[in-house]
């Protein structure tokens, strides 16, 4: 691990336009940040080598693999839903899957971010 010694925050003397509506890339740990490394069906938090990704709609079933079908569940949950829907296993989504902002998803994973939100709270929502 390699760190500078340097300022957390910087205050530019000239506006620098940032683009806002980057696309947020889907991989297994950003859908586990996005949905705070817990079963989206149990509310469990087993640690992120416990946690499966699952299909809302199956793939069997045409379900694609994008931000609005796909969702963090334990394994339990995984297996108790299966080749279903939420609704046909009886159990409901604590949570609706979105596609994430990429800056709400930078601010959780950039250490020291703490110091950064009172500048940055107004810019990452639509």
């Amino acid at each position: 691990h390699f760190s500078l010694p340097g300022p957390l925050v910087i205050r530019l003397l000239h506006y620098i336009r940032v683009p806002r509506n980057l696309p947020m890339p889907l991989s297994r740990r950003a859908i586990l940040l996005r949905d705070g490394y817990t079963c989206q069906y149990c509310g469990a938090q087993p640690g992120k080598d416990a946690l499966t990704i699952d299909h809302i709609l199956p793939r069997s079933r045409g379900g694609r693999t994008d931000w609005e079908n796909v969702t963090t569940a334990c394994g339990a949950c995984n297996r108790r839903k299966g080749n279903r829907l939420p609704d046909e296993a009886n159990m409901r989504l604590l949570n609706p899957p979105i596609r994430p902002r990429f800056w709400n998803m930078a601010l959780l994973t950039v250490p020291g971010n703490e110091v950064w939100r009172r500048y940055l709270a107004g810019h990452t929502h639509d």
